[in-house]
């Protein structure tokens, strides 16, 4: 997995505004994720630690999805794109879980990496119409309606949460850990 945009901040600045530390927070955790994740055949994407089912190619479906849910669904009112619109949700609720053994590592790898790029655009538009306290145009099931703020703090959590699973795959994989990818 490669990172191609300098302007993306590595890590939130120790004295920064709100945004940046958003956006820092978020991106050091992509950043990480994506290095606990890369540069796996299918089999290390495929491994799974103790009785668990969670696997490294999962977590890249999923949370592509999340990234696709929150800001493409929720933030801006989108329908779902593909592969999303294709999946059989009643019958296979977990459907990016299970169906991520079917994709190659290139289509897990894209997929989550134009994901993210799609995620990063809509909240730079986002935060050019009404910064942080813009409101998302899908409301949640109470009828509020999330501002980007919450909306970036919930995928910070979503990543701390899975970086964190992650981790400890990657570990039984090859060995790898750590808590940030070697800088460039």
């Amino acid at each position: 997995m490669s990172e191609s945009n300098e302007t993306i901040l590595w890590e939130p600045p120790v004295a920064g505004d709100e945004v940046d530390t958003l956006l820092g927070s978020l991106e050091r955790q992509r950043r990480t994720f994506a290095w606990k994740c890369g540069g796996l055949d299918a089999a290390g994407l495929s491994a799974t630690v103790g009785a668990s089912t969670m696997t490294l190619g999962g977590l890249l479906k999923h949370l592509a999805l999340v990234e696709d849910d929150y800001f493409s669904g929720r933030l801006f009112g989108r329908e779902p794109g593909s592969p999303w619109d294709a999946a059989d949700w009643d019958a296979v609720p977990d459907w990016e879980w299970r169906s991520a053994a079917e994709d190659t590592p290139e289509q897990l790898y894209a997929l989550w990496e134009d994901t993210v790029a799609r995620s990063r655009a809509l909240t730079a538009e986002a935060l050019a119409d009404g910064g942080l306290d813009r409101l998302a145009l899908r409301t949640s099931r109470n009828g509020s309606a999330p501002s980007l703020r919450r909306i970036l703090i919930d995928m910070i959590e979503e990543y701390a949460r899975h970086t964190g699973h992650a981790d400890m795959i990657r570990e039984s994989v090859d060995g790898l850990v750590g808590e940030d990818p070697p800088r460039p």
